[in-house]
C-alpha cells in the first residue's frame, strides 16, 4: 500500500479538545500540519454531545492544514460519533485504544473518511502488523501506552523504545504512516526537541502534540534541512546506476531512492 498522499507531508499532529471553543479558534491560525479535534480522553463525560457537534462545526470552517476528528472507543458513544464524523468535512478519523485491525475497519467504513488507528496498549503494540493494513497510519499513544506496561508516569522513554519501533515496523510493513507520541513536560523546550529528534531518527513521520508552542520545534525537526536537501540532490545528480562512489560513500539505487522520496516529501523537486 502506497502511502496515503494527504499524510507525506504532516510532521505536527496538535491535539485539542472539541468542547474547547476557544483552543479551537485558536488552531485555526496555527502552523499545525493536522488539527485533531478531540471527543475522547480530553472531553468530560457530560461534555461529550456539545463537543461532537462543535467538532463537526469546526471541521466545517476548516483550518491550515489537515482536520482529524477521534471518536470514542465506547460502543454507545462511537455510534453517535461516527454518524456526526460521517457528516462532517474532516480529512481523517482517528480511533482510539486500537486492540485488532476490525476498530479502525469499521470506523473507517462507518464513517467513509480514511482512518488512522491509536496504538495504546500492549494488545495494540502486539496487533499492531495486522491494525495497520486497515488503516492509513499508526499513531503511538505512549501516555496511554505507558500506564498500560505499569511504567513510572513522567519516567524515561527508555522502556518504550520495542513498542515504538514495533509500531513503526508495523507502519513501514503496511506501506502507511507513523506519528510518535506526545511530549509532556509543556516548559522543556530542549527535551522537546530532543524527543523530536529521536524520533525521527527512529523513522516516524511526524509527531503527536498538546500544546501549540510545540508546533514550530515538530515542524522545523521532522523536516530535512536544507543541507540535508542540499546532500540529496547532489547525490541524485551524480548518481548514474548500480554501487558508485559519491562524496566519500558508497551508493546505489536504494540510497538514490531515498534522496528522491526525501526531495518529494519537501516539495523542493529533484532538481
Amino acid at each position: 500500500m502506497a502511502p496515503h498522499p494527504e499524510l507525506r507531508l504532516v510532521r505536527s499532529l496538535l491535539f485539542l479538545p472539541a468542547s474547547n471553543p476557544r483552543a479551537v479558534e485558536k488552531a485555526r491560525g496555527l502552523a499545525a500540519d493536522m488539527v485533531v479535534l478531540d471527543l475522547e480522553d480530553a472531553v468530560k463525560a457530560q461534555d461529550k454531545a456539545r463537543a461532537r457537534a462543535a467538532a463537526v462545526a469546526a471541521a466545517a470552517e476548516g483550518f491550515a492544514g489537515l482536520c482529524a476528528i477521534r471518536v470514542n472507543s465506547h460502543e454507545a458513544l462511537w455510534q453517535a460519533d461516527v454518524e456526526a464524523v460521517r457528516g462532517s468535512r474532516a480529512d481523517f478519523v482517528i480511533y482510539p485504544r486500537t486492540a485488532g485491525p476490525d476498530d479502525v475497519a469499521r470506523t473507517g467504513a462507518a464513517t467513509g473518511k480514511p482512518a488512522l488507528a491509536m496504538v495504546e496498549t500492549a494488545r495494540g503494540v502486539l496487533n499492531a502488523a495486522a491494525i495497520a493494513p486497515s488503516s492509513v497510519g499508526l499513531i503511538a499513544g505512549t501516555n496511554d501506552l505507558a500506564a498500560d506496561l505499569g511504567l513510572r508516569p513522567g519516567g524515561p522513554r527508555a522502556p518504550l523504545l520495542t513498542a515504538l519501533q514495533t509500531i513503526l515496523l508495523a507502519a513501514r510493513a503496511a506501506g502507511v504512516a507513523a506519528f510518535d507520541g506526545v511530549f509532556n513536560r509543556l516548559e522543556d523546550g530542549e527535551g522537546l526537541e530532543a524527543e523530536c529528534r529521536e524520533g525521527r531518527s527512529f523513522g516516524f513521520d511526524g509527531k503527536s502534540l498538546i500544546h501549540p508552542n510545540q508546533i514550530e520545534a515538530a515542524n522545523r525537526l521532522f523536516a530535512p534541512s536544507e543541507e540535508e536537501l542540499a546532500a540529496a540532490r547532489r547525490l541524485v545528480a551524480a548518481a548514474t546506476g548500480g554501487a558508485e562512489r559519491h562524496e566519500g560513500e558508497m551508493i546505489e539505487r536504494m540510497h538514490v531512492e531515498q534522496a528522491r522520496l526525501m526531495l518529494a516529501r519537501a516539495g523542493k523537486g529533484a532538481g
